[in-house]
């Protein structure tokens, strides 16, 4: 039974040939139909790419940041939450308010019925969102992703 496991087997593969598993360090061609030319087996981890030999997923500059998006978008959400619409205040002056508030009696944090979790959620919300469409508008007009 031993004697079976150390002689060396053929396994037929994809292009039809029988391939040796005795020799390893021979390259192996794989062909299918769904393929148009022969392959080589390489595994992608091990290819030295533009990173300095890692494999990555994403371009290097990803985030494509550009301070023009967070500074119109910090004014671009500024303006329109200082509009008093809350019972003649503003989101931006009820948030500020609420942070003196809680800072009077500093070293005790705020208390989980505070209105200021409630004005931080909303304020930090829709800075988020102006920022993330503020972005996604920039890049989109500076790399011509609307085209009229």
């Amino acid at each position: 039974m031993a004697a079976a496991f150390a002689t060396p087997s053929t396994v037929v593969g994809l292009g039809g040939s029988a391939t040796s598993l005795s020799s390893p360090a021979k390259k192996t061609l794989l062909s299918s139909g769904f393929l148009k030319s022969g392959v080589s087996a390489r595994n992608p981890l091990k290819l030295a790419g533009a990173s300095g030999g890692k494999f990555t997923c994403f371009q290097r500059d990803w985030l494509r940041r550009d301070l023009n998006v967070i500074g119109f978008g910090l004014i671009g959400w500024l303006a329109p939450s200082s509009i008093p619409a809350i019972d003649g205040k503003s989101l931006t002056g009820l948030f500020f308010e609420s942070i003196g508030t809680e800072l009077a009696h500093f070293p005790t944090p705020p208390a989980l019925t505070s209105q200021f979790w409630l004005w931080l959620v909303l304020w930090h919300l829709g800075l988020f969102i102006t920022l993330t469409f503020g972005q996604i508008g920039f890049k989109g007009r500076t790399e011509d992703y609307f085209k009229f």
